[in-house]
């Protein structure tokens, strides 16, 4: 925790003291860092050791309590708090103080509770004055920096920053992007991503590795974090600029998958000249998934490479489909891995790698689409077609995308299976409309683009029997009901349930109901008389 600095003035030694072990300043935010007993010796610890709170009295010898504060304000050195601790209750020093900006006016008697309240109370104040002054600060850096890498800062305005980056004659500057990979919170939908917070440990790692002796000023470009780097800080790695990189990374990877990418700009010779560092930075986040084992990228070196932007190789896309498809899992990965292998080898451009994934990503859309499937079922397609807009290595890409073929491939399946219990039925309710027809298990599954046996094992399995007793079931009843209603002669009924024999009809109707059509007939007729005759 940071504790807030206070001084104690007073001229008795004993109320100081007292004060010291009334008060619990740790538990109010504060800790005492020197006292005094008099105004002027106070005024030295003050120019001297830049207190957050002065706590003092009124009446002391030489210089008074508000005489003191009437110097500090008036010179305008430090711009500490100020809280009067005095016996005297008097109206016209309360006015003085309020004039002078008092915060505070505690009489003596102490009591202990309404002094400590007072001092949380100053203590939250001081630590949201840090927090706007960083806010501040921030914002004046971050216009500065504008300034400089669009080339419109002026002498004026070089001269400060020079003296602010306490450069060295001769030293060479870089300008630096630092990214963070494969963060969870770095969404499309995350406004910050947690940015704020990765800034912050970017500044405490550039402050650990100069030992607090390196000003840096670091400007957030909306994904990543620019710094301009002094070649002198370079010294401690032997002036190589990988060593400074793999420090960095070292310092800010937090998780297991998070992976920190570091590109360095071509170095200038002068501050005037960095706007040419940083659109060479630029350019070196170009190569990024050319350099993924790493996450280093160097301009110098990373510029002898010709980018390629070319569109995704016909085979694999066709071979990546058809796995997806078929749920040939072991393949697909392998199939993945070629094809992210293509884009180091072949030195594809982020843009390249941009247009072949969702050339992929379109390719199944339209896949489920033909199949009447939803794709918002897919929790994994939100990302893949959000993924440029955060920063993944091409680990990370691989990743994603592995987890939508395979998410994908299940779905697939799924609706397969949804289209082959519709598709069943629709079959059934074929066989139904004609069955009298000259209609084979071959022929029906011709006409659904299906295999015979294919067909025939479907079919078993959804309804319990073969396709032929099923169709011979249906022929059979439906002769029945013609045997009953009408005085169709056995070949024309045949005929009509689709036999083209009538033998052949008269074999399978009695293997069916244990008697020939004609058996059939007559003992309804019997049935018939019979029920005539008790009436």
């Amino acid at each position: 925790m940071q504790w807030n600095r206070a001084i104690l003035v007073d001229d008795e030694v004993f109320t100081r003291k007292g004060l010291l072990k009334l008060i619990d300043w740790e538990a109010c935010g504060f800790q005492i860092v020197d006292e005094a007993d008099n105004g002027e010796d106070a005024l030295e610890l003050i120019e001297r050791l830049q207190p957050d709170v002065v706590i003092t009295d009124i009446r002391m010898p030489v210089l008074d309590g508000l005489e003191l504060i009437r110097r500090v304000v008036t010179d305008d050195i430090v711009k500490p708090y100020f809280i009067i601790v005095s016996g005297y209750d008097d109206f016209n020093y309360a006015q003085q103080a309020v004039r002078y900006g008092v915060h505070d006016f505690i009489l003596k008697p102490i009591d202990e509770t309404e002094f400590s309240h007072a001092l949380v109370r100053l203590s939250e104040r001081l630590e949201s004055d840090r927090e706007a002054r960083v806010r501040e600060e921030r914002l004046l850096s971050g216009a500065l920096m504008e300034s400089l890498i669009i080339g419109e800062a002026d002498e004026t305005l070089l001269y400060e920053w020079e003296q602010r980056l306490e450069l060295l004659p001769g030293d060479r500057l870089f300008y630096v992007f630092v990214e963070r990979n494969d963060h969870p919170l770095a969404s499309a939908n995350d406004n910050d991503g947690g940015r704020g917070e990765f800034k912050d440990r970017v500044e405490a790692a550039l402050l650990a590795i100069s030992n607090g002796e390196q000003p840096f000023y670091l400007h957030e470009h909306r994904n990543r974090i620019g710094i301009i780097v002094p070649g002198s800080i370079l010294q401690s790695f032997q002036g190589c600029q990988r060593g400074f990189a793999r420090r960095i990374q070292q310092s800010l990877a937090d998780s297991e998958h998070e992976r920190i990418f570091v590109y360095f700009g071509r170095p200038v010779s002068r501050l005037s000249l960095i706007q040419d560092a940083y659109e060479t930075a630029k350019e070196a986040l170009l190569y990024k998934y050319i350099y993924d084992e790493s996450g280093m990228v160097i301009h110098e070196e990373a510029s002898v490479h010709d980018l390629q932007y070319i569109g995704l190789e016909e085979h694999l896309y066709q071979q990546l489909l058809e796995q997806i498809e078929e749920l040939h899992f072991e393949k697909l990965e392998g199939t993945i891995r070629s094809l992210f292998e293509s884009f180091q080898e072949q030195l594809y451009a982020p843009e390249a790698v941009k247009t072949a994934i969702n050339q992929c990503v379109l390719g199944v859309v339209r896949v489920l689409s033909s199949m009447d499937g939803d794709q918002s079922r897919l929790s994994s397609l939100e990302q893949m077609t959000e993924w440029h807009d955060r920063n993944l290595s091409l680990h990370g890409l691989k990743r994603l995308f592995t987890d939508f073929a395979i998410e994908s491939a299940n779905y697939i399946a799924q609706l397969r299976k949804e289209q082959h219990k519709g598709g069943i039925q629709k079959i059934r309710a074929y066989i139904e409309a004609h069955y009298h027809e000259n209609i084979s298990l071959k022929g029906i599954a011709g006409k659904f683009y299906m295999n015979p046996v294919y067909l025939g094992q479907l079919f078993k399995k959804a309804y319990g029997m073969y396709f032929n007793d099923f169709l011979l079931q249906l022929r059979v009843n439906e002769a029945k009901r013609l045997l009953r209603q009408t005085d169709l002669r056995i070949y024309e009924v045949a005929e009509r349930v689709g036999f083209g024999n009538p033998d052949y009809f008269v074999t399978q109707f009695e293997k069916m109901e244990r008697m020939t059509p004609s058996e059939y007939r007559s003992r309804l007729m019997r049935e018939a008389a019979s029920e005539g005759t008790n009436a």
